[in-house]
């Protein structure tokens, strides 16, 4: 391959999407309003983790300190949401992150997120819907598990121990509803959600009313005492030494990483930005109300569990209604079955319905295959609606979801990255009209990074996409780094320290410099306060979350990934809708040459002068 067609290989990758394509059309019906994307938001993200996770991580990591945890991550999952708000009211347009990062930062990346989006999505689906059958099963004596068990085994490496036929039907009648229609669709998700909330309200209402504070302040003697006195408990697990923090603050930090994905969920309202009637005002004040109510469930319940029982006789599996029976309030746990199977269905709700979306807006640009964006007379994609339904179906039915579980953490994590790269990226765009005067291309200097012209320009835009590019490097060492000698830093060894020390320096010199830079002037109904400072923090936690995950999630996720490029390199590349447009306008531009070439060329006159 020559040169030139590898630098016009490598110019296609980066085109980017303008904000009103010439030629795209909406056909979704716009109904939504505010409070059914708050329903949304909070219906998909607050699902049955509230009545587990809290107990697990009390138990097993932080004790009373889990409401701190909590705060910790409700502050950094609030990061990823302004970042995700801002562009919810500068592009109110289907498509999430995926969308975000095609205006942004060109098509390969949006192809990129678009992908990691489907990963996370379809596998939350399915492992939500496995969670509903095994909680369902549970209340009526494990009777799928026992029969379906016996009759139809796969002792298969990578499938499930049986086939789910419950969580499979589960996936296709919620794929029903959601094909027939959106509005629909939200009225079923509010009536879940607000049954959803009243449960986790009689929860911290319980708690508050048997509530002990002192069992947020026990002594190590007391621990040892209730460790002779219970002795069906795990005998190697250790339980601290008592008080609000008995793992350190370490253990709350430790917390605070698990509980971060507790809050994953609020993303699928940025891809109704061409269903809400208002989507300048509602998709930021959506996501931003969705994260706050979960916030206050999660710290709310979280508070009332480690205040009905002490942190160290917890459950991990099923803590609320261990908690009940040991204030004598035994059949509360019928209460919290309800809730319970209601946050699922929110939640499967939730991972259900951008899945599509994200589909259809992938096929409308061209990137996947074009029938995925068909409407229904309903304006609802039913046909990437019902596609996304039988693939999550499928693997809900035969595969094993725990493997696979982590994989889509790395999806949200990395669309979460993207976002608040682009953000960056966005702020320091030049204006159209600023840009014009700076027409010559201006050369780097040292001078003009350091103290840069008070308006944007190509020059100052490009500087922040290298530092942004440099940022993103030491985020990924610094990561490394304070993962793989935590026991170094807290033994206080001079050679980690010293690491740590210098990568936090230069991160911090490089968001000082773009800090200095000019900021776009263009306004939007919703802006990122304390830019750069909040993006770059969100690219560094969603960064060292995904550091912690394991090399088997890696793998698989290259495989996912590479699947996903040979149909964007086979197929994506040679379709884009963008590719077209850009085609049809030079095309233009050469027939506009050419007729005014043949006007000013006069008859009679000889071409050769």
């Amino acid at each position: 391959m020559s040169g030139a067609k590898i630098l016009l290989l490598l110019q296609s990758l980066s085109r980017r999407k303008p904000l009103e394509p010439e030629g795209e059309v909406s056909n979704f019906r716009r109904c939504l309003t505010t409070l059914d994307l708050v329903a949304l938001g909070v219906g998909s993200t607050l699902g049955a983790g509230v009545y587990v996770l809290s107990g697990e991580v009390a138990r097993t990591v932080a004790g009373p300190s889990i409401i701190i945890a909590f705060l910790i991550a409700a502050v950094a999952s609030v990061f990823a949401g302004l970042c995700y708000a801002e562009f919810g009211a500068r592009v109110p347009k289907t498509g999430s992150a995926y969308l975000y990062s095609y205006v942004t930062v060109g098509e390969i990346w949006a192809f990129i997120t678009g992908w990691n989006l489907l990963l996370s999505y379809v596998i939350g689906t399915s492992s939500v819907a496995r969670a509903w059958s095994g909680t369902f099963d549970d209340l009526i004596g494990n009777v799928i598990a026992n029969s379906l068990g016996k009759q139809a085994s796969m002792d298969l490496p990578g499938l499930a121990p049986y086939p789910d036929f419950f969580a499979a039907g589960l996936i296709m009648l919620l794929a029903g509803i959601l094909a027939f229609g959106v509005k629909e669709s939200a009225i079923v998700n509010k009536i879940f959600t607000a049954v959803n909330i009243l449960v986790l309200l009689f929860v911290i209402l319980s708690g508050v009313i048997k509530g002990d504070i002192n069992n947020w302040y026990l002594s190590e003697d007391f621990l040892l005492d209730g460790f002779e006195n219970h002795t069906s408990l795990n005998q190697t697990t250790t339980f601290g030494s008592g008080g609000f923090f008995p793992f350190g603050f370490e253990g709350t930090l430790a917390g605070a990483a698990t509980c971060f994905y507790a809050f994953v969920g609020f993303d699928c309202i940025a891809t109704t930005g061409e269903e809400v009637q208002n989507p300048q005002k509602s998709i930021p004040l959506g996501i931003v109300a969705s994260l706050l109510i979960c916030f206050l469930a999660y710290f709310g319940v979280s508070a009332a569990l480690t205040l009905l029982m002490p942190y160290y006789l917890l459950s991990v599996h099923s803590p609320l209604p261990v908690a009940f029976t040991y204030i004598g309030w035994g059949p509360a746990k019928y209460v919290v079955a309800v809730g319970s199977l209601c946050a699922l269905s929110t939640s499967l709700l939730g991972s259900m319905f951008p899945m599509p979306r994200v589909l259809f807006a992938m096929a409308r640009d061209g990137l996947l295959f074009k029938p995925l964006s068909k409407m229904s007379d309903r304006q609802s994609p039913v046909i990437a609606t019902l596609a996304s339904g039988v693939v999550a179906a499928i693997m809900a039915l035969l595969f094993d979801l725990k493997a696979l579980v982590d994989m889509m953490s790395i999806g949200t994590l990395f669309a979460y990255t993207l976002v608040a790269i682009c953000i960056l990226i966005l702020r320091y765009q030049p204006d159209l009209s600023e840009d014009s005067s700076f027409s010559k291309t201006e050369p780097f200097t040292v001078t003009g990074l350091v103290c840069p012209p008070s308006q944007a320009t190509s020059r100052t835009s490009r500087n922040v996409s290298v530092l942004t590019v440099f940022m993103i490097f030491l985020a990924v060492v610094l990561s490394l780094v304070i993962s793989r000698a935590v026991d170094s830093l807290q033994a206080l060894q001079w050679w980690s320290l010293l690491c740590v020390s210098i990568f936090t320096l230069m991160l911090a010199i490089t968001t000082l410099i773009i800090w200095r830079q000019p900021q776009s002037t263009a306004k939007a109904a919703f802006m990122v306060p304390f830019v750069p400072s909040l993006p770059i923090f969100s690219t560094f936690v969603n960064v060292y979350l995904m550091v912690q995950l394991g090399s088997d999630t890696w793998i698989r996720y290259a495989v996912w990934m590479a699947v996903g490029l040979i149909i964007y390199f086979c197929y994506g590349v040679h379709h884009s809708v963008q590719k077209q447009r850009l085609q049809n306008s030079h095309n233009q531009v050469s027939i506009h040459s050419m007729t005014m070439t043949e006007e000013n060329f006069e008859p009679g006159q000889d071409l050769n002068g």
